[in-house]
């Protein structure tokens, strides 16, 4: 006989659903420590309806997420928005009044007018096929790191750093 479940089998509260296919991905592999505690810190704030505004920036990473320097954060951001496939820009922001935005790419898009990125250039699923995407070749041609991306691109602002588009 099935026995009933239990709800004191796991901690209260709200918890974070990433595939197992997210971290065997060639792109999370890539990442730097940075940059994997960035995307938790990324994808612990999704409500089931948010995703695509999603925060990043200095000033919430350092007072609810304990992030303590400002060049990680930057450097974090960098690399992880240079994998292309696991967390995309869907706003810019604009000093000193405009997040910017972000979404996870493993879960559906919740499209709000004021996101610079249409539904339909979401690059969901896009860690599955990383062979599709430039800059991994990037990051294993400078050794497997995708802060080598950004070097091997030439790219020199997060601005020029936004994710690249999934055909």
């Amino acid at each position: 006989m099935a026995t009933k479940f239990k709800k004191d089998r796991r901690d209260p509260g709200r918890f974070i659903l990433i595939p197992v296919g997210v971290m065997e991905s060639a792109a999370y592999r890539a990442l730097g420590s940075s940059a994997r505690a960035l995307l938790l810190d990324i994808a612990s704030q999704y409500k089931g309806d948010n995703n695509g505004k999603l925060l990043a920036g200095w000033k919430f990473m350092s007072e609810e997420r304990g992030w303590r320097g400002k060049h990680t954060l930057i450097d974090a951001k960098r690399e992880l928005l240079t994998s292309g496939v696991l967390v995309v820009e869907t706003r810019a922001g604009a000093f000193p009044s405009t997040s910017a935005w972000f979404a996870c790419t493993w879960w559906p898009l919740d499209w709000t007018p004021q996101m610079e990125m249409l539904v339909k250039d979401f690059p969901r699923g896009q860690y599955k096929h990383p062979l599709q995407n430039t800059s991994l070749g990037a990051i294993s041609a400078q050794g497997g790191t995708a802060a080598g991306a950004v070097s091997a691109l030439g790219t020199s602002t997060l601005g020029a750093v936004s994710a690249p588009v999934a055909a």
